[in-house]
């Protein structure tokens, strides 16, 4: 399940990535990607500063000034927007790639039941959610583009 701070991370992002699809794009203030995400403006800025700190987004200073996203909506994993809004996504520690921790209470990792379960699934999850970009979001809302691909 991904979290609220991660959900408003996604709006932000279309609505930045709906801004650079026009024909003369913007820089959006806080101001603007929250009233058209429907996003806290409080929340935000601080989203924003991390999607800064990993160089999705741009900020400009100035009259003029806002947000803008600094990599094409298909070069930006789900996956990683995923580990660095919401942290580690796997569903046990001992699965993690990015944050791997040997359970507490698991005498034999190789033989546990919970984790080769878990393992199965989290494998197939990480095989669809690292194949997904902001693209694929920006697809998904637009029938129209569904047409042209096809």
């Amino acid at each position: 399940m991904i979290t609220q701070k991660m959900k408003y991370a996604l709006k932000a992002l279309l609505e930045l990535a709906d801004e650079a699809g026009r024909e003369s794009p913007q820089a959006l203030t806080i101001e603007e990607i929250a009233t058209r995400s429907g996003t806290p403006k409080r929340f935000l800025e601080h989203i924003l500063l991390d999607l800064r700190k990993a160089g999705v987004v741009a900020s400009i200073r100035g009259r003029s000034g806002g947000y803008t996203l600094l990599k094409a909506p298909q070069e930006i994993s789900l996956s990683d927007l995923l580990r660095r809004i919401d942290g580690p996504i796997a569903p046990l520690p001992c699965l993690s790639r990015t944050a791997y921790q040997p359970c507490d209470d698991c005498e034999d990792e190789a033989e546990c039941r919970i984790r080769k379960v878990f393992a199965e699934v989290f494998w197939s999850y990480l095989v669809l959610i690292e194949s997904l970009t902001l693209a694929d979001m920006l697809r998904a809302g637009n029938p129209a583009a569904k047409l042209i691909e096809s």
